[in-house]
């Protein structure tokens, strides 16, 4: 999933399509209005219909990398242990390191 697309209102238009297919692809949308943002586009997925909006947007910000953990518990409205495990429902892992650096946090934290 990419971070967040822009369109403008005049792509809206011509790229409506484009905006739709990447909706459904997951991805966040932004529409501008003279530059400025407008309108925000969350796909209409599984997460919006279980979780709602707030925590639907939490969700796919943080798997697009454009919030921290502790960012998007506080956009979902919740403590971060219940997060974690709305996070874990949506099959979301909270720790994605590359297996090498998941050896070395673990020799570190045995040491």
């Amino acid at each position: 999933m990419s971070a967040i697309d822009v369109f403008t209102v005049r792509d809206l238009r011509q790229r409506s399509g484009e905006l739709l297919r990447h909706a459904e692809s997951g991805t966040l949308a932004v529409i501008t209005k003279h530059g400025r943002p407008a309108l925000l586009a969350i796909p209409f997925d599984q997460h919006l219909l279980e979780h709602g909006v707030h925590r639907a947007l939490a969700l796919h910000l943080l798997k697009a990398g454009q919030v921290s953990l502790v960012q998007a518990a506080k956009l979902a409205d919740m403590a971060l242990e219940d997060f974690l495990d709305l996070m874990s429902t949506a099959g979301i892992v909270a720790v994605d390191y590359p297996p090498e650096d998941l050896e070395q946090e673990i020799k570190i934290a045995l040491s």
